[in-house]
């Protein structure tokens, strides 16, 4: 217990949004908000999906840090966690996971009882609930497809934290919900073959792909990672 109470506390330190306001990479993430506000002005998007070519890239520290930023531009901001595999979202906001999108998909829970607040205004986050035995199955469902429709009309955007691309099938079911996507790329690990094989399988399911965040990319001046965003 001691063990993953430390480990939930070094998560939520990667909200360098949060508790670090004034860092250069707050600031990256505040140019990653202009870029997705201005690459959609006459049609705003109201839900984002993030994910990633491969396991442990970085996406869920990014998606958290991109909620909170949009979140204290007084945005109404829903995260969702829908990596029903190996969700980690519950731990970097220090929140319970007893309940969550998976009671909401199979009908056992309403939304009143499963997002939940947190000590961020504007922010509310809906975490992953049990890991169910069909995680492709829940996210390519009817039920899915509604729910992205009904908290596109509660909140001013709805982001969502996917598995990797290259591991499950269920970002690309998941692409097809939703108005547009980001790709987290690891400039440590991920190789150009594996990022254009994601890419292509985003392309091949007709999903709308905004942008990349360059992720793990030190710039040795000054110590800290850089974060990139574009679209290409």
């Amino acid at each position: 217990m001691k063990h993953n109470k430390i480990a939930k506390e070094d998560r939520h330190k990667n909200l360098v949004t949060l508790h670090h306001s004034k860092n250069p990479i707050a600031e990256a993430f505040r140019t990653i908000r202009t870029n997705i506000q201005f690459s959609s002005i006459d049609n705003p998007l109201r839900s984002i999906m993030v994910t990633s070519t491969g396991p442990s890239e970085g996406k869920s520290t990014i998606i958290s840090n991109l909620a909170v930023i949009m979140a204290q531009s007084d945005k109404k901001v829903l995260l969702v966690d829908a990596d029903m595999r190996k969700p980690i979202t519950h731990q970097i906001f220090r929140l319970p996971n007893r309940i969550g999108l998976t009671n909401l998909l199979i009908g056992d829970e309403e939304q009143e009882t499963v997002i939940e607040k947190n000590d961020v205004p504007n922010l509310s986050i809906l975490t992953s609930g049990p890991i169910p035995p069909n995680p492709a199955e829940l996210l390519n469902s009817n039920k899915m497809a509604q729910l992205v429709e009904s908290l596109e009309t509660q909140y001013d955007i709805v982001l969502f934290d996917a598995p990797p691309v290259l591991a499950v099938t269920d970002a690309q079911i998941l692409s097809g919900f939703v108005d547009g996507v980001i790709l987290v790329i690891n400039a440590g690990k991920t190789n150009r073959e594996m990022a254009l094989k994601a890419k292509h399988q985003l392309d091949h399911v007709k999903a709308n792909v905004i942008g990349t965040v360059l992720n793990n990319r030190e710039i040795k001046e000054n110590n800290y990672y850089h974060y990139y965003y574009g679209n290409k």
